[in-house]
C-alpha cells in the first residue's frame, strides 16, 4: 500500500555500508521502521542525509507492506527546516536526549495523530526559544500523559509523590519525591511547555529531578532503560 503522510525521525542506525535503517514516527500509521538504501557516501543517492537526523520533520511517501519488517521510502520531503537544534549544542543535547528517549517508548504501529501533534509543537518550540533548560523535563511529564501514566494530580496538597503509584500520598514504602523537590514538580504539573520556562531551579534540583522522571518512566514501561545520553544532557546544563 502506497501511503502518504506527515513524519518525525527518531533514529537512524546505519546498514550496510551505505545504507540506514530509519525509524519514524509517521501521523497516519505510527512508529515504522524504513531501509534507505545508498544515502551514505553517495553524491548520487536520491535522499540526502539530512532528511534523517533526530527529530526531523518530513513529508514521505511509503510503501507499506505490514508484515512486520523494514518499509521503504518512495518520496521524502523536508517539511521544516531547524534553525537551531543542529547548531545551539544546548539544543543539540536536548535532542540526542529526547532521540533516545522516544526510541525507548514509542513502539506502536498505529495512528496516534494527538501524540503526533504534541510532538511536532514541542519540536518547533524548541528550535524558536532560548530559554530550554527546563524543556526536557516538561517534556517528559507532558510525555507522559500520551503514554498512559501522566501523574494524578487530585491529591497535590499530600506531602509526597508516590513514582510506583503515579499519585499523591501521605505515607509509602515507594520511590518519592518530597519536599523542594516536590514544589518544583507540582508547578511542572500546571505549566505548559512555555509556562514550564518560568520555573526557577538550580543545576542540582534540573538533575535530581531529571533522575525522579527517568525512575518514573522505567516504573511504568516495562524495558525502559536509561538514556545514554543523560550524563551529556546533564553536563551541558549544570
Amino acid at each position: 500500500m502506497i501511503e502518504q503522510s506527515r513524519a518525525i525521525v527518531i533514529s537512524a542506525l546505519k546498514y550496510g555500508d551505505n545504507g540506514l535503517i530509519v525509524k519514524m514516527l509517521t501521523e497516519t500509521s505510527g512508529i515504522r521502521s524504513y531501509l534507505v538504501r545508498g544515502v551514505l557516501g553517495s553524491k548520487k543517492g536520491k535522499f540526502r542525509i539530512g532528511y534523517f537526523q533526530p527529530l526531523t520533520l518530513l513529508e514521505v511517501v511509503a510503501t507499506h507492506k505490514d508484515k512486520g519488517g523494514l518499509e521503504y521510502l518512495k518520496e521524502v520531503k523536508l517539511l521544516q527546516h531547524y534553525r537551531t537544534l543542529q547548531t545551539d549544542i544546548r539544543k543539540s543535547a536536548i535532542v540526542m536526549f529526547l532521540s533516545e528517549l522516544l526510541n525507548g517508548v514509542l513502539r506502536e504501529e498505529e495512528e496516534d495523530v494527538s501524540l503526533f501533534t504534541f510532538l511536532m509543537t514541542c519540536f518547533e518550540w524548541l528550535d524558536h526559544h532560548d530559554d530550554v533548560a527546563n524543556f526536557h523535563i516538561a517534556f517528559m511529564i507532558q510525555l507522559s500523559r500520551y503514554l498512559g501514566f501522566y501523574p494524578e494530580i487530585s491529591g497535590a496538597g499530600l506531602p509526597m509523590f508516590d513514582l510506583r503509584e503515579g499519585e499523591f500520598t501521605t505515607n509509602t514504602l515507594h520511590e518519592t519525591i518530597t519536599g523542594e523537590q516536590l514544589e518544583k514538580f507540582k508547578a511542572f504539573l500546571v505549566a505548559d511547555i512555555e509556562e514550564s520556562a518560568l520555573i526557577k531551579m538550580n543545576k542540582h534540583q534540573r538533575s535530581e529531578m531529571l533522575r525522579s522522571l527517568i525512575t518514573y518512566f522505567q516504573l511504568h514501561l516495562q524495558g525502559f532503560r536509561e538514556p545514554r545520553s543523560l550524563n551529556v544532557l546533564n553536563e551541558i546544563f549544570n
